[in-house]
């Protein structure tokens, strides 16, 4: 069982790097804030009305909404039982603090990316709308252009990856990164990781980062 938390700026490459660890640990759930809200937003539930706005501006979705998102699913049995892999939350500091409270994170992997690359990585980015694989135009296309390689269905380009909205979304993830690492770092929690190289991460580097003998 392990309490693992992603840490990183938007397309810092924490997706790639959670379908890496599950490789590892096939059991612990791996719970995307960005996938539940995008899912909420897509259904048109109460929660995705209210977090609509936020998302689409590149803002970030306020704490108590996210908060209760999140708290909701911690308390189902896989968690419990697997412990869980966390990709987009916390983002804040009140979100640490109230993660301490509800199942504290064990290690936290922070993803380490150039604001450049960053830009690169989402203006390439296309995604399935079906199966949520990712890919980029430049750098990891699909074998046939727009097709996804998985299910086949049609890959989109989503309406927020501008580079506008990009810079927005990072200049917030900067001003609020500093605390929450910082909380993690006084207990001893935070492992760096190179976030240019995610795509090459060995599995003898995953665990050490996650201390799996």
């Amino acid at each position: 069982m392990k309490q693992i938390v992603l840490f990183g700026a938007p397309a810092a490459g924490k997706g790639t790097l959670a379908g890496k660890i599950k490789k590892i640990l096939p059991q612990i759930p791996h719970i995307s804030t960005g996938d539940i809200l995008r899912e909420n937003k897509k259904n048109e539930t109460p929660l995705g009305l209210k977090a609509k706005e936020y998302m689409d501006s590149g803002k970030l979705v306020p704490d108590e909404l996210v908060i209760d998102m999140v708290e909701d699913r911690l308390k189902r049995d896989d968690v419990k039982n697997y412990g869980y892999l966390l990709d987009g939350f916390p983002r804040t500091l009140s979100q640490a603090e109230k993660l301490e409270e509800i199942a504290p994170a064990e290690v936290v992997l922070v993803l380490d990316v150039p604001r450049q690359e960053l830009l690169n990585r989402v203006l390439g980015r296309i995604s399935c709308p079906e199966c949520n694989a990712i890919y980029n135009k430049f750098s990891i296309p699909p074998k046939k252009e727009g097709i996804c390689d998985i299910c086949g269905a049609k890959l989109v380009h989503r309406s927020d990856d501008t580079e506008e909205t990009m810079n927005k979304r990072i200049d917030t993830y900067e001003e609020n990164a500093g605390p929450v690492i910082r909380f993690y770092e006084e207990k001893g929690l935070v492992k760096h990781v190179d976030g240019t190289r995610t795509m090459h991460l060995t599995e003898k580097e995953i665990k050490s980062f996650l201390e799996i003998v």
